[in-house]
């Protein structure tokens, strides 16, 4: 990895930090296309690199997304929200 892109990772990690302590403890609520693009970006790095980031929301939040599914669709998630097991 390059110094610059060391950088442009640490400025994104101190981002972070500032819109955590701004947001305080209150619950980050995450649209459906947020979601789904944190769940595929995260997969990638897998659950203990995102533990060590320092995400604004939970590995497990961001891995246990079903939006990636390459079958989702939007009234899949509905049934899935109301407690509707989805196959």
């Amino acid at each position: 990895m390059n110094e610059q892109q060391e950088k442009v990772i640490e400025y994104l990690q101190t981002e972070n930090q500032v819109l955590k302590e701004m947001h305080g403890k209150k619950r980050i609520v995450l649209n459906d296309d947020q979601r789904r693009r944190l769940a595929v970006k995260g997969k990638i790095l897998g659950r203990k690199l995102l533990g060590e980031i320092g995400t604004l929301v939970t590995p497990d939040t961001i891995l246990r997304s079903r939006l990636t599914g390459t079958n989702w669709q939007p009234s899949t998630l509905r049934r899935w929200k109301s407690g509707q097991q989805v196959d």
